[in-house]
């Protein structure tokens, strides 16, 4: 999914903004993220610390049936068959798919050109200063870029809009942070993945399957970089998603 992803993000805006050198001058590389050590399925040997007070079993109850809101059926990867529909419920968008890991935003130890060679200094929401996302600190999934398939912005999804994902037992808040390819979907931030303990190397961590998405309509965090602000109005929308439906 990332190469797609970058195709289209080139093509879609990155022309619009500075060039990268620029950016990148403007942006210097953060400390590294503490190491962590990962199966053979990608997963990491320290368990991931449970976000908010629902339980991922709570949620993945009422996310066991689908009412299809998007027109198609979304593909994981290049070359995979369209088997991914865009589900709703009161309140809240979902979907089941894999998890691609995003790295593009503002450069870091982690994410940048030498780590991932599909880099993106640049994201399609940016900071309350106007800086890029940083994936490598800040947990954000991407939505599929604007089509006839679906647009998230007709459900009332947009930049910092609060997201549920849940991969295993395990729950973590995230904001919608990027967009990506129009007919692919699955993939969110570094920091995403890390917290889920998905290994968040961008050329070859990620998982195949197993991760539900569930973006919440109504209020967004404000400032987009604030992850404390997104797990407590997360918890909340999680909430008011569990009594409506």
């Amino acid at each position: 999914m990332r190469t797609t992803t970058a195709v289209l993000a080139v093509t879609a805006g990155a022309a619009l903004l500075a060039p990268a050198s620029l950016i990148a001058a403007a942006y210097p590389l953060e400390s590294a993220p503490a190491r962590k050590s990962w199966d053979s399925k990608g997963s990491s040997a320290t368990p991931a610390a449970q976000e908010g007070s629902v339980s991922a079993a709570a949620l993945l109850a009422k996310a066991g049936s689908c009412e299809q809101v998007s027109r198609g059926k979304y593909r994981t990867d290049d070359g995979a068959h369209a088997t991914i529909p865009v589900c709703g419920k009161r309140g809240a968008v979902f979907w089941k798919a894999d998890m691609d890991i995003d790295c593009d935003g503002r450069p870091g130890k982690a994410c940048n050109r030498r780590t991932d060679p599909l880099f993106l200094p640049a994201t399609a929401f940016q900071e309350s200063s106007g800086r890029q996302l940083s994936a490598e600190s800040l947990p954000y999934i991407v939505v599929p870029g604007a089509s006839r398939l679906w647009s998230h912005a007709e459900h009332g999804i947009t930049g910092g809009s609060v997201a549920a994902v849940i991969h295993g037992n395990k729950v973590t808040y995230a904001v919608v942070g990027d967009t990506g390819p129009t007919d692919l979907i699955g993939e969110a931030s570094y920091a995403a993945g890390k917290s889920l303990g998905i290994r968040p190397d961008p050329r070859s961590g990620g998982t195949d399957a197993g991760v539900t998405y569930i973006v919440f309509q109504g209020p967004k965090v404000s400032p987009i970089e604030n992850h404390r602000a997104a797990v407590t109005r997360g918890d909340a929308l999680a909430r008011q998603f569990l009594r409506q439906n």
